[in-house]
């Protein structure tokens, strides 16, 4: 069995932050801090370049492997994103009706969601994000999940460094969606993004994240 060279290795370019590092670390989380689910969105035009960042951004994510089990398509034709929408509030029907327990609605109640899902026409763009279940060519993957999952992060922190806002939306199942983007049977729907501007007047709701002394445990030598 023969197996693959191994990779060159070269120097490790670090990025340096301007000034204190702590001060750089506590400026991206004072932005961060303000990122928020939008799920009212602006008509106003999306550059395809800025997508096409923000993409890139996401795929600069480390992967099992370096596999990079990844595909984003961005939708921007309305026809497509009707489709989307009609085929996405189906199930979310179906999921309010019947799939969801009543404490995961009671618990959604209090965000004011519902199968409605105007949003995936509205915003100027969709991201359908796919997990590929093996190469291209044929190739393993390795912890595609934990990858991709990274990947999204970055993609959201990034639309957000641009200005946009987004949403991270899950109709389950999401069959449909490889089935209207005529994707191939290696690719299986992970997440659905919406992207664009906040529409006037945007509402969120007066939510809290969780304390550091909730999310952190220490552990150090005393």
């Amino acid at each position: 069995m023969s197996h693959p060279p191994p990779i060159r290795l070269i120097p490790y370019s670090q990025f340096q932050p301007d000034g204190d590092p702590l001060q750089a670390a506590h400026g991206l989380l004072s932005v961060m801090s303000r990122r928020r689910s939008v799920r009212a969105f602006s008509e106003r035009p999306v550059p395809l370049e800025l997508i096409e960042t923000i993409i890139a951004t996401a795929g600069t994510a480390p992967s099992g492997a370096n596999k990079q089990p990844w595909r984003f398509v961005a939708v921007h034709n309305p026809e497509t994103k009707r489709k989307i929408r009609a085929a996405a509030e189906a199930e979310e029907r179906e999921f309010y009706t019947h799939r969801a327990s009543q404490r995961w609605l009671d618990d959604l109640r209090a965000l004011g969601t519902d199968e409605r899902k105007e949003f995936l026409e509205t915003a100027p763009w969709l991201i359908a994000v796919f997990k590929l279940m093996h190469t291209d060519d044929g190739g393993q993957v390795y912890y595609v999940d934990e990858s991709i999952g990274i990947a999204v992060g970055l993609l959201l922190a990034a639309a957000h460094l641009a200005g946009l806002s987004t949403l991270t939306h899950t109709p389950s199942p999401m069959k449909f969606l490889r089935q209207i983007l005529n994707r191939p049977a290696n690719e299986r729907p992970f997440l659905l993004i919406p992207v664009g501007y906040p529409a006037d007047g945007c509402l969120v709701p007066d939510i809290e994240r969780k304390p550091l002394s909730e999310i952190l445990v220490l552990d150090q030598a005393r």
